[in-house]
């Protein structure tokens, strides 16, 4: 993978239009998350994880996703106003996608394209799927909804660490 992934165009939960490429010298975390998902607590170590690293260079990158339970029913007013009320979010979030189907967002095509999941499946399964993407786009690691807080810290430390 390489440039084509900084040039996606994405939209911020606030409307605005930008780009990952000012993040190019950055280890990025992408997550696809909802509100009303088992997993939702997750959210509180997403953000501890960019408060704790942000200054070596991570930056966790979230996009609410209703296409698994419809467990992210709102709008984006609603899911910015949950999640800095309930997990004190401030990492970058981003304007609700679909992650897969004809209609997934080219972010996650690229992701998944890859970094491929269990048995080589390219299909997202669930909610809070994490995708590490290397400084560059030099690497792209994927992680189930249910990998622990520890394995996923220690797949980060080693992504800074490395360039």
């Amino acid at each position: 993978m390489h440039a084509p992934l900084y040039e996606i165009p994405l939209k911020r939960l606030s409307g605005e239009e930008v780009f990952l490429k000012p993040y190019r010298e950055n280890v990025l975390l992408v997550v696809n998350t909802a509100s009303q998902c088992g997993f939702t607590p997750q959210y509180e170590h997403l953000e501890h994880l960019w408060r704790t690293h942000r200054e070596r260079g991570l930056v966790v990158l979230g996009f609410p996703c209703n296409q698994f339970g419809k467990q992210e029913p709102g709008d984006a007013t609603q899911i910015s106003e949950f999640c800095a009320r309930n997990y004190g979010v401030s990492f970058p979030m981003f304007a609700k996608v679909e992650v897969n189907g004809a209609n997934a967002h080219p972010l996650f095509a690229t992701l998944k394209h890859a970094a491929r999941g269990l048995l080589g499946t390219r299909a997202i399964k669930w909610n809070f799927t994490k995708f590490l993407v290397g400084r560059h786009a030099g690497s792209v690691a994927r992680f189930a909804p249910t990998t622990s807080g520890d394995r996923l810290e220690s797949a980060i430390l080693t992504a800074l660490e490395s360039s």
